[in-house]
């Protein structure tokens, strides 16, 4: 199976967004891959965390879910579509929303969603985050099959938090779309993610945000896909683009067989 991470440096206009994110979608097709993740919040990367809340969107409705589904369906592609704010369904204020991965199916049916769990905070003196201002966080574990693959879903802070993964083992891949900030990314975003598919012996794809933003915001970038050795297949430092690996069956077999970590597991 062939998957493909898209990088983006999105910005506060949502319909370039989408549009940057459709053409990259549209070449990671036709370099053949067969499942494309898109980075957390490839729809908007606002001047403030309150913008989220006027761009959220109901399940099932509105033009950045209608794009992820036309163009898994248009393609026949697995698309995890990165992140995006998720609101209720009701009308009053909304104060807080989702922060929610859809997956589809290549033929645009929803296959699954994933709200994040752990909500980054940081605050060196220089930089502060807190995204719980904003977000309500998920609560469950979520994974989907794919072409005869499970596939563990999480986002960009998630990746701190092993049992987050272990709960999902055995996969045979982890996604983890992300917008790692310049300073933690350089320490630690590569390091993470080799970790977890190490420990997990399965595939991580890595989808980030990864440039200058328009908000003032630098994100680390280096989208990329391990393989269950640890292995960095593919990278892009910074900017837009696409990065695509092969997930090979007898690679997952071959680590699993040698070192059979996880058949080893007593806790």
């Amino acid at each position: 199976m062939k998957i493909a991470a898209v990088q983006m440096v999105s910005g506060w206009d949502v319909e370039q967004n989408l549009q940057t994110a459709r053409r990259l979608i549209d070449e990671a097709a036709h370099q053949g891959a067969q499942l494309v993740a898109l980075p957390e919040y490839f729809c908007l990367m606002g001047q403030r965390d309150r913008d989220k809340l006027a761009v959220a969107e109901v399940a099932g409705q509105g033009p950045i879910q209608s794009m992820l589904q036309n163009a898994a369906r248009t393609h026949k592609i697995w698309l995890v579509g990165g992140t995006m704010p998720v609101r209720d369904a009701s009308d009053g204020p909304v104060e807080r929303v989702r922060n929610t991965c859809w997956v589809y199916s290549p033929e645009g049916q929803v296959a699954a969603r994933y709200d994040k769990i752990h909500l980054f905070a940081f605050d060196n003196g220089k930089e502060r985050y807190d995204e719980g201002q904003v977000l309500e966080r998920g609560s469950n574990p979520v994974a989907f099959e794919a072409d005869g693959h499970r596939v563990g879903l999480s986002v960009c802070y998630d990746v701190r938090f092993p049992e987050l993964y272990r709960s999902m083992s055995p996969c045979d891949l982890m996604c983890v779309p992300a917008a790692f900030t310049y300073t933690t990314g350089q320490a630690h975003w590569e390091l993470l993610l080799r970790a977890r598919a190490v420990e997990n012996q399965c595939y991580v794809i890595a989808p980030a945000q990864g440039g200058q933003h328009a908000n003032g915001r630098r994100t680390w970038g280096h989208s990329m896909v391990i393989d269950p050795w640890g292995e960095v297949l593919a990278v892009l430092p910074e900017g837009e683009g696409v990065v695509v690996a092969d997930l090979a069956d007898s690679r997952l077999n071959q680590v699993r067989t040698q070192l059979p970590a996880l058949a080893h597991r007593r806790l």
